[in-house]
């Protein structure tokens, strides 16, 4: 039995269909800025007002992929938690996220196989109740149990 694992972590033991969790964080000017420079993506579209103000999105937009890791934090704290590896994600963005908007990040069991300890989740963002992003996930759930 592993006694090691992080309190909230939910075991493949204990996940069940419909099981769900979310997080809420405001994008700031200052997420963005950090995400540009970790990720080298320095896209005009998302730093400067000016440029983007001539583009199809009228302003700056948050990188699409910083929405994405916001399902990532969801799914690495607490469903299921630490000690959960990706396994593969499919993403679709359906909206931007711009700075000062609340983003909720929602993941929720859509398929459980618990001998291999898979988890299928249906993932999406929202802001203001409209869907900014949609997906599924699937991930290695960690166990109680040795392999």
């Amino acid at each position: 039995m592993l006694d090691n694992l992080p309190r909230g972590t939910i075991c493949i033991e204990d996940i069940e269909m419909g099981m769900s969790r979310y997080l809420q964080k405001v994008v700031t000017d200052e997420d963005i800025e950090m995400f540009a420079q970790i990720s080298t993506d320095r896209n005009p579209v998302h730093l400067d007002d000016d440029y983007a103000q001539d583009t199809i999105f009228e302003g700056r937009i948050a990188h699409g992929m910083l929405t994405a890791g916001l399902i990532s934090a969801v799914i690495g704290e607490q469903l299921p938690g630490h000690g959960t590896v990706y396994m593969g994600q499919s993403l679709k963005f359906l909206a931007p996220v711009r700075p000062g908007d609340m983003v909720y990040a929602e993941v929720k069991v859509i398929d459980i196989d618990v001998a291999k300890r898979r988890v299928k989740l249906d993932c999406h963002c929202a802001v203001e109740g409209k869907k900014v992003l949609v997906g599924e996930a699937t991930v290695l759930a960690p166990s109680r149990k040795f392999d």
